[in-house]
């Protein structure tokens, strides 16, 4: 026994993904295809790699590939999984390791007795420490990703307990950051984790033929899932023949954060309710909340597509300014928040969006986004609505200023690079040619998701990040 105590690791690399975890316990062998359907309903949460793991008779057989959903997975590798009653799929957002095959989920990892498939959506701060200590009892690595250092302790830790329950829960009590996890493991269990901090969202339904875990209410609702509530922070449930068999405590730990208040202003669906709250009611509170704290004489309001745009329904709704469309979207370009480099992320801004001069023309827009990360899309958007003829711009955000990185899962820029740590408000609106600029409070975007029943995370606007552990564990 020697002391495994890591202490909290701030990672200078570009951090790890923001996904999307799907997993399904049935009493049919149609895991593999609702399993797919869930992937397809949860796409906007990684677009960069998708995978499947199926267990068939305890064997565990996983197809998994860089590409969107519909691209990794063809009627012909869907046709060639095996048929089984318990799936988990995952869909990547690479930045950590490389956008490589080997570095999407689900994890197969193979131990004494037995294997495990594991799905993980947040970021694992002490993953380096871990693998080093893994590599010492003889662990190999086969990626660089920390969702495989999450799988790999796991089934360490279940070959020491000799359960699969107290396995999971020995394992996540040495991890450090951000985690909701899917796991299958055994012939016919799934369990389904959140880290104590409750960072990442996820959530279980139901329906006649079995369960479904989630990391959001929509992919529930496509599927034909029943929303039964949400796994809580600190929870781990496991699910068998269809049925949730067990619901417990990971261990104890002094909670520090909570969840990521940006799911509501940017990452989710606006058809999903996370934690009691409905993501397009929040977003539609902040516009709301923007027009009292930043009124203005205009003519319309207009949404970036696409969670500007619910915000923008609640800034028309407050000032009464009439509420225009101002841009098509191309449904077939990527987020630009999620491209890896800065030249994919400008291109794609004039793909993505084109504006709607005769809404536009002549008249005084209160544009409404959900964030300004580098300034460089904004000031895309704010050039293209001068060039159809905007007489007047005035920029609405309905997130506060972005001053610190993440290290929990989100792709926030080095703060050396983050335009609120380089430019005043005025400098800023200068910079991105508005004639007038407005960012939510961070008081105005609380009250906005009021009726959340977490705390939340809001590091990357204060830089309050301390989620470190309190106590020593030990690693056998």
């Amino acid at each position: 026994m020697f002391d495994f105590y890591i202490p909290l690791v701030l990672i200078n690399d570009k951090l790890s993904e923001e996904c999307a975890v799907f997993g399904v316990n049935l009493t049919t062998d149609e895991a593999v295809g609702v399993t797919y359907n869930g992937l397809l309903s949860l796409q906007h949460r990684g677009q960069e790699g998708a995978g499947i793991a199926v267990v068939e008779d305890g064997r565990i057989f996983c197809h998994k590939n860089i590409g969107l959903v519909s691209e990794v997975f063809s009627a012909k590798n869907l046709e060639t999984l095996p048929k089984g009653n318990v799936a988990v799929g995952h869909n990547r957002y690479s930045t950590t390791g490389g956008n490589i095959k080997e570095n999407v989920g689900p994890f197969v990892t193979e131990y004494l007795t037995g294997r495990l498939a594991t799905a993980h959506n947040g970021n694992i701060t002490n993953a380096k420490e871990i693998r080093k200590k893994l590599k010492s009892f003889g662990v190999r690595f086969d990626a660089t990703s920390d969702s495989e250092v999450v799988s790999a302790l796991i089934a360490y830790c279940i070959t020491k307990t000799q359960s699969a329950i107290l396995g999971v829960v020995k394992a996540t009590d040495l991890l450090e950051g951000a985690f909701s996890l899917v796991i299958a493991s055994g012939k016919h269990k799934l369990i389904a984790v959140r880290d104590p901090n409750g960072f990442r969202p996820l959530c279980i339904g139901e329906n006649e033929i079995g369960c479904a875990v989630a990391s959001e209410s929509c992919a529930l609702d496509t599927c034909g899932f029943k929303f039964v509530r949400d796994v809580q922070p600190g929870e781990v449930v496991v699910i068998e023949n269809g049925k949730i068999a067990y619901q417990g405590k990971l261990a104890e730990k002094e909670k520090t954060g909570g969840l990521c208040i940006f799911e509501y202003v940017y990452f989710a669906r606006p058809d999903s309710i996370i934690d009691s709250l409905s993501v397009y009611e929040a977003r539609y509170n902040m516009g709301y909340r923007l027009a009292e704290e930043y009124p203005v004489d205009a003519d319309v309001v207009c949404g970036v597509p696409d969670s500007g745009l619910d915000a923008a329904s609640g800034y028309s709704a407050k000032s009464g300014i009439p509420l225009a469309a101002g841009f098509v979207k191309s449904r077939y370009v990527g987020r630009s928040f999620i491209y890896p480099t800065q030249a994919q992320r400008v291109s794609a801004v004039s793909l993505k969006l084109n504006p709607l001069a005769v809404n536009i023309r002549g008249k005084r827009v209160v544009l409404v986004d959900d964030s300004i990360v580098r300034g460089t899309t904004i000031e895309k958007i704010v050039q293209r609505l001068k060039n159809v003829g905007a007489r007047e711009i005035h920029i609405r955000i309905s997130s506060p200023p972005f001053r610190y990185t993440c290290h929990y899962g989100t792709d926030i820029d080095n703060e050396e690079n983050l335009i609120a740590n380089k430019m005043s408000l005025d400098e800023i609106c200068k910079k991105i040619g508005a004639d007038s600029l407005g960012y939510i409070s961070l008081e105005g975007l609380k009250k906005s998701c009021g009726k959340c029943a977490l705390p939340f995370c809001t590091a990357c606007f204060t830089g309050n990040n301390d989620c470190s552990r309190t106590k020593k564990d030990d690693l056998e």
